[in-house]
């Protein structure tokens, strides 16, 4: 290979590379957990929102403690978008809520 064509060809390279780094295209994505470590997610009850807790801590007055397997990890993962429009009522069932955050009212 040419001194020139090696040139070119390291020029395209670098183009390319700072083409996908700009535009996030790189393949590394930043994921914003919901809780700090050392904490965990608690929602309050009948209700959207969420806030966290101490591990080893009770969730306290008025929330709850995630269901096993549906803990919302990253903002915007599969169960925060779920909990968004779902809580858990005073007796442990899992219910809808609407887009202001209160219990859908079953016929």
């Amino acid at each position: 290979m040419t001194r020139s064509r090696r040139v070119q060809t390291l020029a395209a390279a670098l183009a390319a590379a700072a083409a996908l780094t700009l535009t996030g295209c790189s393949g590394l994505e930043f994921r914003e957990s919901i809780c700090s470590d050392g904490y965990y997610p608690v929602q309050p009850v009948n209700s959207a929102g969420g806030d966290c807790r101490k591990d080893g801590e009770e969730p306290g007055e008025g929330n709850f403690r995630y269901p096993e397997g549906k803990v919302p990890q990253y903002v915007d993962d599969k169960w925060d978008v779920y909990w968004r429009s779902h809580s858990m009522d005073e007796h442990g069932n899992i219910i809808e809520l609407d887009e202001e955050g209160n219990p859908v009212k079953k016929p």
